[in-house]
């Protein structure tokens, strides 16, 4: 099985195609010990309040620098935190956005897929192909994202010059095209619906399956409503994935008299509902 199999089974068991950000804020978490006592219980209390309760994202996004900041401690818990949702059968998005010349990516293709066991990989394309390649050829079944038109405000700076009468993200959507093996995806924000229904539009063209990795809904303010009726207009929205994290994380803070791993399950019951898979 493929990773957009594995989308596509995900979804149809889970019900829903919600990536929940894994992203630990140890000043949001309200609960006592060492950095990694204090993320590992937070994560590990709010999966099992989500299996108990039948309301599940589709896949997960652990952030690595969130957890890199701490050091091995912090890594050490990342891959206790990414083999406890894969044994409950959720894909995990390793979201370390690597990208350098080939001899090194191919370490940072072992460091995700061998070490860390993720199902696929964030990547940023500027160095070309021969940087995004080791994760593909040498790991076939997994998954890659390549960065696309990103969430956050800046993005502009660099993804919306004008290369040839179309934008470089767009360009970058042709290269994703022309390198396309199944499993090959996209980071599109949700911030930016008109770009993102752009870049849909191309692969929806080619006829490739290219799965979307959406950020940028809840805190950062993308338009969930825009981004589903957008999804739902270009095919098999089963491969897709909207991601959310702080404000399912931290939902608690909305309502303190709330158990923290009870408000997330609702934010995310809420988000699913939204959403209407």
């Amino acid at each position: 099985m493929n990773f957009i199999d594995r989308l596509k089974a995900s979804a149809d068991r889970f019900k829903s195609i919600v990536c929940l950000g894994l992203d630990p804020v140890l000043e949001d978490i309200p609960l006592e010990g060492s950095a990694g006592v204090k993320i590992y219980s937070f994560y590990e209390s709010i999966l099992n309040r989500m299996i108990q309760t039948g309301t599940t994202p589709s896949a997960v996004k652990p952030n690595y620098a969130f957890y890199a900041q701490y050091g091995i401690e912090g890594l050490e818990t990342l891959i206790k935190i990414i083999s406890i949702f894969q044994k409950e059968g959720l894909p995990v998005i390793f979201d370390a956005k690597r990208g350098d010349i080939d001899k090194t990516a191919k370490a940072y293709a072992r460091e995700a897929f061998e070490v860390f066991k993720a199902d696929a990989v964030t990547l940023s394309p500027y160095l070309g192909l021969d940087s995004v390649a080791p994760f593909m050829d040498g790991y076939p079944d997994r998954g890659w994202y390549i960065l696309t038109k990103t969430s956050n405000k800046s993005s502009a700076d660099l993804q919306d010059i004008d290369a040839g009468g179309v934008p470089v993200f767009m360009k970058v959507a042709e290269k994703i095209i022309s390198w396309y093996r199944p499993g090959i995806g996209s980071v599109a924000g949700a911030t930016y619906p008109e770009e993102l229904s752009r870049i849909l539009g191309q692969f929806r063209a080619s006829g490739k399956e290219v799965p979307l990795l959406i950020p940028g809904v809840g805190t950062q303010g993308g338009d969930l409503e825009k981004v589903v009726r957008i999804l739902k207009s270009s095919g098999d929205v089963r491969i897709h994935r909207i991601n959310s994290s702080s404000a399912i994380n931290y939902a608690y803070k909305k309502n303190r008299s709330m158990h923290f791993a009870d408000a997330a399950v609702l934010a995310l019951k809420d988000l699913n509902t939204q959403i209407g898979f």
